[in-house]
């Protein structure tokens, strides 16, 4: 699922870097491993636990943005004699570097998660194995969780299988570069074959009723002496490569529910006030969506290069907040087990460089798999991981949530005292005279205080830009 993408280029200088790192050491975030740590990756790094299986005669591939060097998985996409396709799913196994209990771990259930800054993020392990060894760099063998999953020819899953193998890229590829050469029918038939079940699977997901964001990434940019906010649009092969790992973590958690233990990424039916709020900003917006379209065919219906919809598709985002982790064991699996925009049970297990609960996903699928008991240092962690996560989770929502407001304060620090349009999306009930306004451009979500007799909710407004300052006066508005 989607966080909100924001970046700095180089050409963004102060205030606003300045900003950023004044808010790092305000939310205390860490700024480096301790030395014990670090030696722990060191040891982990001469002597990770390798699989017996050999697997380097698969040639894996790699897509990601064209600087990431945490690479979480590779993939080979083939089809399958009588029809239908196997999909080659290789997820870096962390869990052969990290002993638990170890200050390894110690550290990753303090970090829970990367964190992600417009101008840098703070890693959950350290570097020497996140964008080192445990990463599946091209050229190197590194141990994996590979998956290898059947599909019929429409693209449903008919078989799953889980193991421990040692892997090796052949090729990190970027999603620019992936989507040139499928257009121009130069890729060869493991890259081609993306598009097919990319496509396949996203069918599927509208049958299924479930939605993908496809949010696009967020740059400020300095130019002539101001900040500016641009989008980069999601190509379709972002899209095609983000279904391969929705699959497998569909797949994951149904091998999770079948034995009856496991952690699920889980999310309720957004309520009522939530979609009437996205409505109004929908209207702020001037996106058209009319009241008997509903809301999975609005959001496919949209344009990520337009940047009102652009706009649109990041707010969307906030039906997502109501997401969790859902632990069990011991065959007791808890009423609610799918994710309301994935539409069908869902868990984490694709990024174990990134976010904690994965490594833990992948020794649950893995024993599932083999028809054995789950390690009991998974077991015993179980009951804890679902707060650990939420707490994590709630961190890195606040990190962004500040950057959103250092952003937004750098972009409009030159124009307080000037009015803008905007539409009233929230008003605080017990304070109607205080609530958030979508501007109609720039594209942000502010505070507005003032006036009498209350905020007219859902109505257009002329307001008021009465401070902006980054790091020390978040966006407020007023009534004009």
């Amino acid at each position: 699922m989607p966080r909100r993408h924001l970046r700095v280029t180089t050409a963004a200088e102060a205030p606003l870097r300045s900003a950023l790192r004044e808010l790092r050491v305000t939310l205390d975030v860490p700024e480096g491993f301790s030395g014990d740590v670090l030696a722990d990756a060191q040891r982990a790094v001469a002597a990770p636990r390798l699989p017996a299986y050999d697997a380097t005669d698969i040639p894996l591939f790699t897509i990601d943005p064209p600087t990431s060097v945490d690479l979480d998985q590779a993939m080979h996409l083939s089809r399958r004699d009588g029809g239908g396709f196997r999909v080659r799913y290789a997820i870096a196994d962390v869990a052969a570097y990290v002993t638990p209990g170890a200050p390894l771990d110690t550290e990753a259930h303090r970090r829970v998660t990367t964190l992600y800054f417009p101008d840098e993020k703070v890693p959950l392990h350290p570097t020497v194995l996140s964008e080192g060894a445990a990463s599946l760099l091209p050229g190197q063998d590194c141990p994996a969780v590979l998956w290898t999953i059947d599909l019929d020819a429409e693209g449903r899953a008919v078989s799953t299988d889980v193991r421990r193998a040692l892997v090796r890229s052949r090729a990190k590829l970027d999603y620019a570069g992936v989507q040139q050469a499928i257009d121009g029918g130069t890729a060869e038939e493991a890259l081609a074959l993306l598009a097919d079940i990319g496509r396949l699977r996203e069918r599927l997901e509208v049958e299924r009723g479930g939605i993908s964001l496809n949010v696009p990434e967020q740059e400020i940019v300095e130019r002539d002496g101001a900040y500016e906010l641009v989008y980069r649009a999601p190509l379709p092969a972002d899209g095609w490569n983000a279904q391969i790992s929705l699959l497998t973590g569909m797949a994951a958690a149904e091998l999770m529910i079948q034995s009856g233990a496991g952690i699920l990424r889980t999310l309720p039916t957004a309520p009522d006030g939530a979609v009437g709020r996205l409505r109004r900003t929908a209207k702020a917006l001037d996106v058209d969506w009319p009241h008997h379209v509903p809301y999975a065919e609005l959001v496919r219906s949209l344009d990520p290069r337009r940047p009102h919809h652009a706009a649109f598709l990041q707010e969307c985002t906030t039906l997502l907040r109501g997401a969790g982790y859902t632990a069990f064991s011991g065959g007791q699996v808890p009423e609610l087990t799918t994710h309301a925009a994935v539409a069908a049970p869902y868990a984490h297990c694709t990024a174990p460089l990134r976010r904690l609960v994965d490594r833990y996903a992948a020794e649950l699928c893995l024993a599932a798999a083999a028809g054995d008991e789950p390690p009991q240092w998974v077991l015993d962690a179980l009951p804890e991981l679902p707060k650990e996560m939420a707490d994590g989770t709630r961190r890195g929502n606040t990190v962004e949530r500040e950057c959103v407001d250092i952003v937004e304060a750098a972009l409009l620090k030159d124009r307080v005292g000037e009015l803008f349009d905007a539409v009233v999306v929230d008003v605080q009930e017990r304070e109607p005279d205080v609530g958030t306004v979508q501007l109609t451009t720039p594209a942000i979500v502010a505070r507005v205080e003032g006036g009498t007799g209350g905020l007219p909710l859902g109505e257009r407004l002329r307001v008021r830009l009465t401070q902006a300052e980054p790091g020390t006066a978040k966006v407020r508005f007023a009534p004009a």
